[in-house]
């Protein structure tokens, strides 16, 4: 991964940090998800919030969307949590959304009820149709 991709998914995660540091605990996921909006922001970043993702098949669009919770600089997923641990159906949300958009890369921010912020990050590997973590 480049320097500047890095740097920018540490500038995202201590986005995340600050919010919880001044958000605690206990709150709802759209709470969090405000805020960081707001943190994003003001950190110079271009945040799409609640974007929908339309659904196709063969061609033609269902008349169903997802969203996504948070989209950085057009190019990185954020799929924010509000429990005690990351479970193996929020990575299969975000890799959904990582192979539907092809977008590079994707991070869950889990914003714990026990005192700290836990994220994970990953990258679409287009060629092979793949979420990697890294």
């Amino acid at each position: 991964m480049n320097k500047e991709r890095e740097e920018t998914i540490h500038r995202i995660i201590g986005c995340a940090f600050d919010v919880y540091n001044v958000m605690h605990s206990g709150l709802l996921e759209t709470v969090y998800e405000s805020a960081l909006v707001y943190e994003l922001r003001t950190a110079g970043f271009e945040v799409e919030q609640q974007k929908e993702l339309p659904i196709l098949y063969k061609g033609i669009s269902l008349n169903k969307n997802l969203r996504m919770d948070v989209v950085v600089d057009d190019r990185i997923i954020l799929e924010l949590k509000a429990t005690d641990a990351i479970e193996p159906s929020h990575r299969k949300q975000l890799f959904t959304y990582l192979s539907l958009t092809r977008k590079p890369i994707g991070i869950i921010l889990n914003f714990t009820n026990n005192g700290k912020v836990i994220f994970e990050k990953y990258w679409y590997d287009a060629e092979n149709n793949r979420c990697r973590a890294f």
